[in-house]
């Protein structure tokens, strides 16, 4: 069974893993940040996905921050686990305490590890404040994340956030 935030034996905790999965409640503001970050960041070196407990929409705050770095968010279209085609990952990162608990519980099985990388929901923001404090609040996700994947895999370069 996985454990979480622990590499697995002989791992350590900057190697970058063939296929990640990074999984949150709503498949449309963290988990395909992080997956987009990873993407830009990695390139074709990882296989890089997103996907939710449930599928949510195309939050529109998120493609305006992402933009902001460079990383065009328009093709991002939000799917949930059950969606995935693919379940051959090495690492699933989960952002949410609900992703968390059906990662664990989806992985029983797999030999994978899951890492819980808790995260603000920014979109929590929406209606409380003006449009400049709900992208600040979306950009300190983005950075927050940004500045984890960039930690953890021991990835250089791109936008200083």
């Amino acid at each position: 069974m996985a454990v979480a935030n622990a590499p697995r034996p002989g791992a350590t905790s900057r190697e970058l893993p063939g296929a990640v999965l990074f999984a949150c409640t709503l498949n449309a503001v963290r988990s395909p940040m992080a997956a987009a970050i990873l993407r830009h960041l990695a390139g074709r070196r990882v296989y890089v996905q997103s996907a939710g407990v449930r599928a949510g929409e195309p939050d529109p705050f998120v493609a305006v921050v992402m933009d902001e770095i460079g990383i065009d968010m328009s093709a991002h279209e939000p799917m949930t686990l059950d969606e995935l085609g693919d379940t051959s990952f090495d690492l699933i990162v989960t952002l949410s305490p609900e992703a968390h608990h059906q990662a664990l519980e989806w992985t029983r099985t797999m030999a994978v590890d899951v890492e819980y990388w808790p995260t603000f929901d920014a979109s929590i923001m929406q209606g409380h404040g003006s449009r400049e404090q709900i992208l600040e609040s979306y950009r300190a996700v983005r950075d927050r994340i940004f500045k984890r994947i960039k930690d953890r895999f021991g990835i250089e370069g791109g936008p200083t956030v």
